[in-house]
């Protein structure tokens, strides 16, 4: 965004298409609930927010979690099963400031922001686990089981769906996933900020989640991180939650007092109307018909212009794209980058999904240098253009 800056981007530029934003679009989409304009703010609300949320919004998370995955299970989430915070990156940062000295795997390619995060605390070990594209990014419950017994995993953390190439666990496999993890006492740290965005619905429903395979919430090492930002199109209310055994919301509740203090009341209250499983469903079912279009819009476009996508993504609002089949000034991911800022036009060089905490593997290209990220999360007429101009691009090159 600051090489994009330099070009002349800012932030609702007209002119401009953000193909590399990683938020959805905000706005009003068709048979959604009304989208929130006001925040009332009561008296008490001038004080600080409980460093684990106030009871309400936790409640209501977890009467959500148990009515969407947990009917009819004798094990339920209660209030004590989850911890707010203030966005991802503070949900993601409490937890991992919880772990020990242990061995805590990490996908190859993932999100950027793990990179950063698993450099920070330098009482774990990070173990890379590199996917393979030609296997559809596929990762088995062999593999699973391969890797934490191997390598000594006592806990992984993934994304699922995965950003940026848009798999899904789920169903059997995920099932499968869950009981493994219990059995081999492996805590799985799922981050599911996009478990709303999958395509297609699928026989569990529109909404994919660890939460409806756990078979005690407190003893299985499940902990999964989720909030307004992308489910519910409220990115910058900075309002997230983690959900998992108590013992594991304790350890991120003292782990958020010293690093961040809890997050914002007013929002946090604001926000347990938004938790109604009535209001859930209705903005799902917009989501999926308003991104699969411009999902079908993107993939096209870049197919046309000679890309080419590993998988078709089953989640998330992006596309992971292959481009070594374009013209050489433009079939690296850097490259492309640069020459797709002259037309106004913003995507996300794959290397930076190349997780490298510390830096540890220097000297050596990056395996993705010749993939790019495309967001389809704005809202459609950009992407529209966004794709135009990109077919433009390489048919000037060719």
């Amino acid at each position: 965004m600051a090489e994009a800056a330099r070009h002349g981007y800012r932030y609702g530029h007209p002119d401009w298409c953000n193909l590399g934003q990683g938020m959805p679009e905000t706005g009003p989409l068709p048979g959604a609930p009304p989208r929130v304009d006001a925040v009332e703010i009561a008296l008490d609300d001038q004080e600080y927010a409980p460093v684990p949320g106030i009871p309400e919004l936790r409640q209501a998370v977890a009467q959500l979690y148990n009515h969407l995955f947990r009917q009819g299970k004798p094990s339920q989430y209660t209030e004590r099963n989850v911890c707010i915070c203030g966005g991802g990156r503070a949900s993601l940062t409490r937890a991992v400031a919880a772990l020990g000295e242990i061995n805590l795997g990490h996908f190859l390619p993932d999100y950027t922001a793990y990179e950063e995060l698993l450099d920070i605390f330098k009482l774990f070990s990070s173990i890379p686990i590199l996917l393979d594209g030609a296997r559809g990014y596929e990762f088995s419950v062999d593999d699973l089981r391969r890797e934490i017994t191997g390598r000594g995993l006592s806990a992984l953390l993934l994304s699922n769906p995965t950003t940026p190439t848009g798999r899904v666990i789920r169903g059997a496999e995920l099932e499968r996933g869950v009981a493994t993890a219990r059995e081999l006492a492996c805590a799985l740290l799922l981050d599911e900020f996009y478990s709303h965005y999958i395509w297609p619905e699928g026989p569990e429903g529109g909404i994919v989640s660890a939460a409806r395979y756990v078979e005690d919430v407190d003893r299985d090492p499940v902990v999964i991180f989720d909030g307004l930002t992308k489910n519910w199109r409220y990115p910058g209310w900075r309002c997230t939650w983690i959900v998992g055994p108590r013992a594991v919301i304790d350890a991120v509740s003292s782990t958020g007092s010293f690093l961040d203090g809890g997050g914002s009341k007013p929002l946090q209250r604001s926000a347990v109307p938004l938790l109604s499983p009535d209001v859930v469903q209705a903005e799902t079912a917009a989501i999926r018909t308003a991104f699969r279009a411009k999902k079908d819009i993107l993939k096209s476009a870049l197919e046309q212009a000679g890309m080419r996508l590993d998988l078709d993504p089953d989640g998330t609002f992006y596309c992971w794209a292959d481009l070594s089949a374009l013209p050489e000034p433009i079939a690296d991911g850097m490259s492309f980058f640069k020459a797709a800022l002259k037309e106004k036009v913003i995507c996300v060089p794959g290397e930076f999904f190349d997780i490298n905490p510390g830096k540890r593997r220097s000297g050596r290209p990056s395996r993705f240098r010749q993939y790019a990220r495309f967001s389809f999360g704005p809202e459609q007429a950009a992407v529209e253009e966004g794709a135009r101009r990109i077919r433009r691009l390489v048919s000037a090159h060719r």
